[in-house]
Order: C-alpha cells, then sequence, then structure tokens
C-alpha cells in the first residue's frame, strides 16, 4: 500500500473510520453485501464502494458468491480473507503446555499438548514452546503469523506481560514474556491470566450464555475470570478475579504465597491432597488410601475416589465446594453476572462439587442477583484455553488495536504499541 493512501485512510480521518467499520461488518458477519453496508453505516452507494474497493486492494475483504435478488440485479456477496494470517496460541498450566494455531476467523485449525512442569523456569519453558510452536506452523498453509498469545497459570500484569509475583513459577516473577515471541515471530503478543482465556472460551463455546460471565477456576489453585459484555474485567493491574488468595475466616492453613487462610489453601486442589494424606496418615481408609499407597496423590486421585463413594474424597469435595462457594457468592453481589461457569480439576467431580457450590451461592448472594442465574459446569474442553486465546487476540486485533495498523495491511509489533 503506498504511503499516501496509508495517510489517506489513516484511523484519525472520516474515511479511515468508516472503512474500519466496514471491515469489521463483514468480518463478523453483520453485513456481507454493499447495499447492507450501505443500510447499517447510512453510506451512499459511492462511498461504500470506494470504502470496499480499498480494503479488498489492502487484502482484507474479497468478493464473493452473488447473493439472493430483492427485485434487481443480485447482489456480490463480501468475505472477510481469514486465510491472510494465522493467530499463535500459548496455554500454559503448572504441568502441561497446549498450543494451537487458528485462522483469523477463529477456528483452530492445529493444535497438540504436552506434559511440562512450568516449575523448570521461562528460560528452558519458551524454548520448548517454540519447538512446539514452530512444529504446529510447519503443517499450515505458511501464512504470516499476525498475534501470538500466551496463557499463564498466575497473576499477569497485562500491559506489560510480565507475570506479578506468581506462586507456582519460581523464576518467572517480573519475567518479560513478551519480548522473545515478538522477536521470534515478528507479530505483536499479549499474555494473560490463564482464568481469563479460559472464561473467553467458555463464552465463544457458549454463544446461548449472557455476555456477562466469571469463569472459576479450581484446580491446583483458584481464579476467576471475569466477562463484562463480553470483554475481560482486568481491573487497574490485571489482578482482578484472583479469589485464590481471598482469606478464609478462621483458618490458619499456610498457602503457597506465604499468606495464611487463603481460600486456595482450603480449597485448592493442592490443600484437599494435603489434607488427604494427613487423613490417611492417621488411619483414614477406603479408594483414595489405596490409590495413595501406590503412587503420590493428585487431586485427580480425589476427584476419583470420590465417584468411587469413598467418604474421605466426597467430604474433600464437599468442603472444598462449600468454601469456594461462599467466595464466589461475594462476586455475585459485586459483579451480577448472568451466568458461573465453574471448571478445572475439582469440578470435574460433578454433581458433588457442583450442588455445593450453588447451595451457597444462592444461600448467601442477594436475591436480586440470582435471580436470573445460570450455574454451569465447565464444558471441559482441552481446546477451551486455545479457544479463548484466539478470542483474546481477534478482540485485540480488529477490536481496540485496529485502528493503529489497519491501513499498513497487517499488525507488528510496533503497529499496535503505537498510539492512535
Amino acid at each position: 500500500m503506498t504511503t499516501e493512501s496509508t495517510l489517506r485512510f489513516g484511523a484519525q480521518t472520516d474515511e479511515g473510520t468508516s472503512l474500519l467499520r466496514i471491515i469489521n461488518l463483514v468480518r463478523t458477519g453483520e453485513a456481507i453485501t454493499r447495499p447492507e453496508l450501505g443500510k447499517l453505516t447510512g453510506l451512499g452507494r459511492g462511498v461504500v464502494s470506494q470504502r470496499v474497493d480499498q480494503a479488498i486492494k489492502m487484502g482484507l475483504l474479497a468478493d464473493g458468491e452473488f447473493g439472493a435478488s430483492s427485485g434487481g440485479r443480485q447482489p456480490r456477496k463480501l468475505r472477510f480473507c481469514a486465510e491472510q494470517g494465522m493467530i499463535v496460541v500459548c496455554a500454559l498450566g503448572a504441568l502441561h503446555v497446549r498450543v494451537g494455531i487458528a485462522g483469523l476467523d477463529g477456528d483452530i485449525l492445529e493444535h497438540m499438548h504436552r506434559n511440562w512442569d512450568i516449575s523448570r523456569g521461562p528460560g528452558e519453558t519458551i524454548d520448548m514452546v517454540f519447538s512446539m510452536v514452530d512444529e504446529l506452523l510447519e503443517k499450515g498453509n505458511k501464512q504470516p503469523v499476525w498475534s501470538v498469545v500466551v496463557g499463564l497459570p498466575g497473576p499477569v500484569d497485562f500491559l506489560t506481560g510480565r507475570p506479578a509475583a506468581p506462586a507456582i513459577m519460581p523464576g518467572w516473577n517480573d519475567f518479560d514474556v513478551r519480548t522473545p515471541f515478538e522477536e521470534r515471530y515478528d507479530a505483536p503478543v499479549w499474555v494473560d491470566n490463564d482464568v481469563n482465556l479460559l472464561a473467553l472460551g467458555e463464552r465463544a463455546h457458549r454463544r446461548d450464555v449472557p455476555t456477562d460471565l466469571i469463569y472459576c477456576k479450581i484446580g491446583l489453585g483458584m481464579g476467576a475470570g471475569l466477562l463484562s459484555e463480553g470483554r475481560i474485567h482486568r481491573g487497574a493491574n490485571g489482578a482482578a478475579g484472583d479469589i485464590g488468595h481471598v482469606r478464609v475466616a478462621g483458618s490458619e492453613a499456610e498457602c503457597r504465597c506465604g499468606k495464611i487462610g487463603c481460600l486456595e489453601a482450603v480449597a485448592g486442589g493442592w490443600a484437599l491432597v494435603r489434607d488427604a494424606e494427613l487423613a490417611i496418615g492417621q488411619g483414614a481408609k477406603g479408594p483414595l488410601a489405596t490409590r495413595a499407597g501406590k503412587a503420590p496423590l493428585i487431586p485427580e486421585d480425589i476427584t476419583l475416589a470420590a465417584a468411587e463413594g469413598d467418604p474421605l474424597a466426597i467430604s474433600l469435595i464437599r468442603k472444598s465446594a462449600q468454601v469456594a462457594g461462599e467466595a464466589i457468592s461475594a462476586l455475585v453481589n459485586m459483579f451480577n453476572p448472568g451466568v458461573i461457569v465453574i471448571g478445572g480439576v475439582m469440578a470435574s467431580a460433578g454433581e458433588v462439587f457442583l450442588s455445593e457450590v450453588r447451595q451457597r451461592i444462592y444461600e448467601l448472594s442477594l436475591p436480586l442477583a440470582t435471580r436470573d442465574l445460570i450455574v454451569l459446569q465447565s464444558a471441559n474442553d482441552e481446546r477451551e484455553p486455545l479457544r479463548g486465546g484466539v478470542e483474546l487476540a481477534r478482540q485485540q486485533l480488529f477490536g481496540v488495536t485496529f485502528p493503529r495498523w489497519f491501513a499498513h495491511g497487517r499488525p507488528s509489533p510496533e503497529g499496535v504499541k503505537a498510539t492512535t
């Protein structure tokens, strides 16, 4: 694209604003013909044609097949060129990594999983993630990477892309995660807490649920992703939703973060393993004790033993659900979501866990806040964090930063950081 046309269609101009809107209307499917674009934008036929022609020259839109006639000539449909670039998502957990690539339309094309201990540190971990991403890109259509999203199992300063004192990630505190990915793939990079990706993924999976949604992950640790009108609410520094370190009244349990009485230290998966081992050491019997005799316990052992009717496992899960439900009820009163999705390994216990959470939420929350509230179990799809990462990338590329880079034809790390 020429410098002259770049300036002419800059985001600050009326031309640039209308061009952006037309591209996004086609991208989202709200309008796919020139007449429909004219009706929704209020622009004249000639202006719409100019903007569409410009978008086609930029490679962002293309003519498609003919649509149905309403009495005159058949209108030519337009399509968004989702094949122009790729989105890469790297979802890191405490003990595993999932990586996927998707087109700009959000469809996940390839993905893979690998067991990995994130406590091995950022150097080894990022090198390993690079090898996974490169392997997937080799299978792809060789289109350029337009965006990379990295999810981490701990607090993240979204503006800087740096983890902030993550309890289970030694060596990661304030590490610059963004720059290595930017340098390797020459694309804008967004780094976020993994539970935010899960919240976005759940919303993408359930288009029929309200856009005000809370995703509560109750696994080894605990956290919540808050969606407000379909967008993540992060707060001033990215700490919104970090319920794992809310103080539980009366608890003296020591948390991995160094504080006393945190919710995670009472109801998180690692806390239940601790309590199970203590009870078994004091003589508790049953399927869970049998598992403990064969290998070190993990949270999944507790949910599986509960399914077998083990009294100790069931009591531990109910305790976790009750305490978690109390914390979630505070979020319900403050945030007033339309739906709460419960995920993580403890939620895999099903109704044993979910019914207790529901009961505590409805007991402790305001009647108006729970009048239309839906409490669901997560879809438990291993691609959920990948789907959520793709949604985050699409929101950032075609919503937040689009005016900064669209005139150049594709995003760049420098372009998305520039001020409008």
